[in-house]
C-alpha cells in the first residue's frame, strides 16, 4: 500500500507540474482568451447570504478570514502585501468578500470593482497560487454571480475586461478536472460562468461545462443523495451551486440537463434528512455544522417537507425519541480521491437533547484551523484503542500530490437496525483494529422511546481468523470519548463516574452514567466557520485483553429535577 501510494504520488506529481508549465505559457494564455465574450447576460442569485457586517469592515480595509485581519485601509490594496497565512490568502483569492461588499449596497458595489479590477492588473494572467484549482474553483463561481451586478456602474471598457477575465478562468477551471473529486463542483462554476456571458463565448463554455458536468453528478451525487465524500456540508454546497446554476440557466431560456435536476432532487433529499433540529447539520467526515441559514437558504424551494424522513442516507443512521435526536456514522469513509478530507472515526456520534447540541465531533473541515490530527478516532464521539489509529492522512509529498488522502481507513463496518413497540436498536461494527490487535468494535445504541433515554454498550470482540497480536494476554488500553458542544457544559459528580450534560437552556441536565474504570473530563475543541472553540470531553476509560475482549457500558438519561415538583 505505501509503495502504490507513492509511485501514485510521483506520476500525479509529473502531470500536475506538467500541467503548470502548460498553463502558464504565452500559447495557452492566448488560446484562454478565444472567442472574447460579447459582454455579461443575466444576474444569477446567490442563495449564500452575504453578511453586510463584515462588507463594512472591508470598505474600511479590514480583511478578515481564517481568524487573521490584514489592515489594508480604506482604499488601500490587499494585492500587493504579504498575506498572515495560507488560509487567509486562498479566501483572499477565491473573491470570497464579494457577497459580503455586494450586501453593503452602492457602496460595496463600488469597493468589489475597485478591487476586482487590481486583482486583474497583479494575477490576471497567470499565477500558480491564484490559478489553483482549489483557489479558481470559487473565484470564478463569486465572480460569476457578482459581476453583473459589480458592472452595473463599470464603464464598457471595465465590463468587457471582467468579462474576458471571466471567459479565461471558466476555460481554464475546466481543463484542471482530472478526477471525479470536485469534478461536480468545478464543472459547475465553469457552466454558470458560461450562463453569464454573452456571445458565443458564453454558449460554447456553457454546452462544454454542462456536459462535464453532466458525467461528474453521476458519480458525485449517490443515489440516495449521499455526496461520494460522505460529507453533509458538500452535499449541501454542491446543492447551493447546482440551484445557482439551474436559476441562471432559465434566465438564458437554456433547458438543464435531466441529470443535473435528478441530482437537485437526490440532494434536497439528502440534505433535508441531514437537518437536525436546530436547523443545521451533523458534523461527520470533513463538514461542519454550518449556519441554519445557509442550510434554510439550500431547503428554501424543497416542496415536499410533510414526507417521512428515512431512517438511514449515505451511510449514516437517524433515531429519535421525545427529547433526543441522534446520528450515527455507520459506513467505511470515503476512498481514493474522494478521501481527501475524510475521517477515521467509525460509529461517531452526535446527540441532540430538545433539539440543542450536547454531544458532538471536533468537526473537522479543510477550513479548520487546526491539525489533521482532528481527523482520526480521538477527536470524535467514539472508541479508540490503543495508541493508533485505524486509518491515516498521507503526509509530506505525498500529499503534496495527492492531497491529504486518508489511507488505511477502508475496513469493514457493519450495521444492523431494528425496530419494536417503544424502542429503537442499532447495532454497529468496524474490523479497524483488527489487523493489529485482532479486536472487533462493536457498539450498540438503544433508545428507549417510553423512557426517553439512551442506552450504549461498547464492547471489544476478539476475531478468532485474525493474525495474532504482540500478546494476547497483555492488556489494552481503550477509551470511549463523548466530545461535549462548546453551549453545553459536563460535570462530574461526586460518585467520580457520573457526569451531568447541560445542553444551553437545560436546568436539570442529562445524567451520562457508566461502568468504566476511569472517568474523566479533559479540554477539546469545536470547529465552527473553521475557528476553534474550547470545549469539553467526557472520557471512560478501560482495558482489554485480546484473548478476552471488553465491554463498557453507558446510558442518557434526563436528570430529575430539585426539589422535585409538588
Amino acid at each position: 500500500m505505501p509503495g502504490q501510494v507513492a509511485l501514485l504520488a510521483l506520476a500525479v506529481g509529473l502531470r500536475r507540474q506538467a500541467r503548470r508549465e502548460w498553463a502558464g505559457s504565452p500559447l495557452h494564455r492566448w488560446m484562454l482568451a478565444r472567442p472574447r465574450p460579447e459582454g455579461l447576460t443575466g444576474s444569477p442569485p446567490d442563495p449564500r447570504p452575504g453578511k453586510a457586517e463584515n462588507g463594512r469592515r472591508i470598505l474600511l480595509g479590514d480583511f478578515t478570514f481564517a481568524g487573521v485581519t490584514l489592515h489594508a485601509g480604506p482604499k488601500g490594496d490587499p494585492w500587493d502585501r504579504p498575506n498572515p497565512s495560507r488560509r487567509f490568502a486562498v479566501a483572499l483569492h477565491r473573491f470570497d468578500w464579494l457577497r459580503d461588499l455586494l450586501a453593503v449596497g452602492e457602496s460595496g458595489a463600488v469597493e468589489a470593482l475597485r478591487l476586482t479590477l487590481l486583482w486583474r492588473r497583479t494575477f490576471g494572467r497567470w499565477n500558480g497560487f491564484s490559478w489553483d484549482p482549489e483557489v479558481l474553483e470559487r473565484r470564478v463561481f463569486n465572480l460569476a454571480c457578482g459581476a453583473p451586478r459589480l458592472c452595473a456602474g463599470a464603464s464598457d471598457a471595465e465590463t468587457a475586461q471582467i468579462a474576458l477575465d471571466l471567459a479565461r478562468q471558466g476555460r481554464h477551471l475546466l481543463a484542471t478536472i482530472d478526477g471525479p473529486a470536485r469534478a461536480a463542483e468545478r464543472a459547475c462554476a465553469a457552466a454558470l460562468a458560461g450562463a453569464v456571458l454573452a456571445g458565443e463565448a458564453g454558449d460554447r463554455l456553457t454546452t462544454t461545462a454542462l456536459d462535464r458536468l453532466t458525467k461528474a453528478l453521476a458519480e458525485t451525487v449517490q443515489a440516495d443523495g449521499g455526496h461520494a465524500s460522505r460529507s453533509p456540508q458538500a452535499a449541501v454546497q454542491l446543492l447551493l451551486d447546482l440551484q445557482t446554476l439551474d436559476e441562471a440557466l432559465v434566465q438564458r431560456g437554456i433547458a438543464p440537463p435531466d441529470e443535473m435536476m435528478r441530482a437537485i432532487d437526490r440532494l434536497v433529499g439528502a440534505v433535508r434528512f441531514f437537518t437536525l433540529a436546530d436547523g443545521a447539520l451533523p458534523v461527520f467526515q470533513g463538514g461542519e455544522a454550518l449556519r441554519p441559514t445557509l442550510v434554510a437558504a439550500a431547503r428554501a424551494s424543497e416542496n415536499d417537507a410533510g414526507r417521512t424522513l428515512p431512517a438511514a442516507r449515505n451511510g449514516y443512521q437517524r433515531l429519535e425519541s421525545r427529547s433526543l435526536q441522534l446520528v450515527a456514522d455507520a459506513a467505511p469513509p470515503a476512498t481514493g480521491p474522494w478521501s481527501v478530507t475524510a475521517c477515521a472515526q467509525p460509529l461517531a456520534l452526535e446527540v441532540l437533547i430538545s433539539g440543542r447540541r450536547a454531544i458532538t465531533n471536533c468537526g473537522w473541515s479543510p477550513d479548520a484551523v487546526g491539525p489533521e490530527a482532528l481527523r482520526l478516532a480521538d477527536a470524535a464521539s467514539t472508541a479508540s484503542l490503543g495508541d493508533l489509529s485505524c486509518g491515516a492522512p498521507v503526509r509530506g509529498l505525498q500529499a503534496r500530490a495527492l492531497g491529504p488522502r486518508l489511507i488505511g481507513a477502508d475496513a469493514p463496518v457493519g450495521a444492523k437496525r431494528q425496530q419494536a413497540d417503544g424502542a429503537l436498536w442499532l447495532e454497529m461494527s468496524h474490523d479497524g483494529w483488527v489487523r493489529r490487535f485482532g479486536l472487533r468494535h462493536e457498539r450498540r445504541l438503544y433508545l428507549d422511546l417510553a423512557a426517553d433515554e439512551l442506552r450504549g454498550e461498547d464492547r471489544f470482540t476478539p476475531v478468532t481468523d485474525a493474525a495474532p497480536g504482540e500478546d494476547p494476554r497483555r492488556f489494552i488500553p481503550f477509551a470511549v470519548r463523548f466530545h461535549i458542544h462548546p453551549d453545553a457544559r459536563a460535570s462530574l459528580a461526586r460518585d467520580g463516574k457520573s457526569v451531568l450534560i447541560k445542553p444551553d437552556g437545560e436546568e436539570t441536565g442529562w445524567w451520562l452514567r457508566n461502568d468504566a474504570m476511569e472517568v474523566a473530563i479533559e479540554a477539546s475543541v469545536f470547529f465552527q466557520d473553521g475557528q476553534a472553540r474550547r470545549t469539553s470531553q467526557v472520557v471512560l476509560r478501560g482495558q482489554v485483553r485480546q484473548e478476552a475482549g471488553a465491554r463498557l457500558r453507558w446510558k442518557l438519561a434526563a436528570a430529575e429535577p430539585w426539589p422535585p415538583p409538588r
